[in-house]
């Protein structure tokens, strides 16, 4: 089955994968992977690159069996830009859309190794992910996956390690990272928020996974722990996890006139029922 999948909570990134089956544990392969080098060009590029993952395998919008998105957590703007793209493309081609925490694609990451090879410089980076993934992540260790939330904080969630994988025990939150605290040993640190913020992460007990202190959430591996999980027990829920207040702030002087008007129409309102009141008074009398 192919499966198509975005992820915009942190950066920008589209993966088109042949899934094996919808049963979990299915085996999969990666068509075609694009994603941005920045965090906020989201609505510019989600577009573009489901076409161009879909025109580099040869496939149409119609022929998938799947749409998969991130739903965060992560910014209102990007993180929407994401999932609304999801939506759209899953109603214009009658493809149903799934919904996956997108932290969920750095558990996957940090678990499995990498998705996909690649040529060149990268190919460094990849052996020390897959020797941190199968030497150091045994059986009951505690692996704590963080992204960037801005503000000086870090959203995050945090996983323990099982013959099946990994399983989720708290999260997503978000909060600075001075708060989160290790339950047990061995305990890592994975991902961008990470490496953000590793003194700190340091001197609390956990200890920061060297080759991921750049990596964000990414649609392959949302594909990846798909396939682990089962296509057929995904969620049908893309509502978007937020976590806190919008960034954007009314003007003070608009607020200000907000409650003038507030005020003045609660005080007409309560001259009127006084009048109203008075005249009943009258009439009974």
């Amino acid at each position: 089955m192919l499966v198509l999948a975005l992820d915009s909570s942190a950066t920008a990134s589209v993966a088109l994968a042949r899934v094996h089956g919808s049963e979990a544990g299915a085996s999969f392969e990666i068509l075609a992977r694009y994603e941005s080098e920045d965090t906020r060009s989201h609505a510019e590029v989600m577009g573009p690159y489901a076409q161009a993952a879909l025109q580099d395998a040869g496939v149409r919008g119609e022929d998938l069996d799947a749409i998969l998105t991130g739903t965060g957590p992560g910014p209102f703007t990007g993180l929407r830009a994401g999932i609304v793209t999801a939506r759209a493309l899953g109603f214009a081609w009658s493809v149903p859309v799934y919904g996956m925490m997108s932290l969920t694609a750095l558990a996957e990451r940090a678990v499995s190794g990498v998705v996909a090879g690649e040529a060149g410089a990268a190919a460094g980076e990849e052996n020390a992910e897959r020797a941190f993934a199968s030497a150091d992540l045994v059986e009951g260790a505690e692996l704590l996956v963080l992204s960037d939330a801005r503000r000086r904080e870090v959203y995050s969630a945090r996983y323990r390690v099982n013959a099946e994988g990994y399983s989720l025990v708290d999260g997503p939150n978000v909060c600075p990272a001075s708060e989160i605290l290790p339950d047990r040993a061995p305990s890592y640190a994975y991902g961008y928020g990470a490496g953000l913020y590793s003194e700190t992460l340091e001197e609390h007990g956990w200890t920061i996974v060297e080759s991921a202190r750049e990596v964000h959430p990414h649609a392959e591996y949302l594909v990846a722990a798909a396939a682990r999980l089962g296509v057929e027990n995904l969620s049908e829920d893309t509502s978007a996890q937020y976590l806190r207040d919008s960034d954007a702030k009314v003007p003070a002087a608009m607020l200000a006139r907000q409650q003038k008007q507030a005020a003045t129409q609660g005080s007409a309102a309560q001259t009127a029922a006084q009048e109203t009141r008075q005249k009943t008074a009258q009439k009974e009398s």
